[in-house]
């Protein structure tokens, strides 16, 4: 469906919203779509991307097709956006937003009024500057990247791994399950240790040097060798490694400069109270980009798939007037799978939480995270039940010395 760029559009008498437009194609502003139809929004509806691709699932990148098992992580075919009446624009991006005359500017040169914009544009990997050009070098993101790293990943070569964050780790997990050898370098002092603390990092670190991955913690990546191909790699303390691929994953930043000037405030992410609103009238922001304020935890972007979900139901009431704002589940919930075992967090874990292990058996563990006397968070790896059972909890505000006394009994 063609969209015809409208420019100088002014509907702000109207008492109607005429149309909404949504930046970001990807599972938040999928669901923030679908969430405003379900809400009985029947006005004109956007959905704008930046990649060709129709809205795809991001999770199994690292998981599911990095193994084979999948290549098409499609989330809604093409047919459902013409039943909903949903108008894609996919391939062109937003490259700048007038506030005050609701028009947004895209990179192909036209306009696109709008009367709510909600933004949904996600996150961008970081890159690690000054490393040459070289086939085999990888940074993953989108399909497309995901299947080029697939395509270069062939048995018995030797992969090397930046970054023990989730993406890593699961990179990690995925790769071995291939019968590659697997070197992973991460800076800190173990795996998601800036996410979940080193002694749960410390735990997730025994999981994979028991599957037989090389990991080297403390060191980072100095240089890359390689004519045309990329042949080893110099890491941070001096020793070098014979690679045949290398998959960095170091971080993701919030996608937002396409909103300087606009009056939408940033940091670390759109700022948002606790319902998705900027400070600018008519300028939402959901998922990875959004740093909503949080009941428990203060203003904070929560980088997970279950949150999009839960984010773009409670944006959709607020917007269309059909929800209640009071009733916003603020418990953030993710997990990442890594060989058989699932890691699962509720909660705002912090690295500076203290933290409590209530169960480790060698493999699967349980943990409580403690903020200012209070269960801020729980993480577990194969204890889904023992994780779950603690929403409430969380939700309350429970002092910790409660949770620890239940525990041992």
């Amino acid at each position: 469906m063609v969209i015809m760029p409208v420019a100088g559009a002014d509907w702000a008498g109207t008492g109607t919203v005429q149309r909404i437009v949504i930046v970001g194609a990807g599972l938040a502003g999928l669901r923030t779509a679908e969430e405003l139809r379900r809400a009985g929004y029947e006005g004109d509806l956007v959905l704008l991307g930046g990649e060709p691709h129709l809205p795809y699932d991001r999770p199994p990148l690292s998981k599911e097709v990095m193994r084979g098992e999948k290549s098409d992580t499609t989330l809604k075919p093409r047919e459902f956006f013409d039943e909903k009446n949903i108008q894609l624009r996919l391939g062109v991006e937003a490259v700048a937003v007038g506030s005050g005359s609701r028009i947004l500017r895209l990179a192909d040169g036209t306009e696109l009024g709008y009367d709510e914009l909600v933004i949904a544009t996600g996150l961008v990997p970081r890159r690690i500057p000054g490393l040459p050009d070289l086939a085999g070098v990888h940074v993953l993101r989108s399909i497309d990247e995901s299947l080029a790293l697939r395509a270069d990943l062939a048995e018995g070569k030797r992969a090397l791994i930046v970054g023990a964050g989730f993406i890593g780790c699961e990179l990690a997990a995925s790769m071995r399950a291939g019968g590659l050898d697997v070197v992973l370098v991460e800076p800190q002092p173990t795996p998601l240790a800036s996410v979940l603390g080193e002694k749960i990092g410390g735990l997730v670190a025994r999981l994979h040097t028991g599957e037989g991955v090389d990991l080297r913690a403390g060191v980072g990546l100095t240089s890359l060798v390689g004519t045309d191909r990329v042949t080893g790699a110099v890491l941070g303390d001096g020793t070098e490694v014979d690679v045949d691929v290398v998959a960095i994953g170091v971080g993701s930043v919030p996608v937002t400069a396409w909103l300087d000037g606009s009056g939408v405030e940033l940091d670390n992410g759109v700022v948002c109270d606790g319902v998705g609103r900027t400070a600018v009238p008519h300028v939402w922001a959901v998922g990875d980009v959004a740093a909503w304020q949080l009941r428990v935890g203060g203003r904070k972007r929560v980088e997970h798939w279950s949150n999009a979900g839960e984010q773009a139901k409670i944006l959709a009431g607020a917007l269309t007037g059909a929800g209640d704002e009071n009733a916003a589940a603020q418990v953030p919930y993710f997990w990442s799978d890594q060989y058989d075992i699932k890691i699962q967090a509720l909660g705002t874990v912090a690295a500076t939480d203290e933290v409590h292990v209530i169960k480790d058996d060698g493999r699967k563990f349980l943990a409580y995270y403690e903020r200012d006397g209070i269960l801020a968070g729980v993480v577990g790896g194969g204890m889904a039940g023992g994780v779950m059972k603690m929403r409430g909890k969380i939700a309350a505000g429970t002092p910790i010395g409660e949770v620890l006394e239940a525990a041992s009994a």
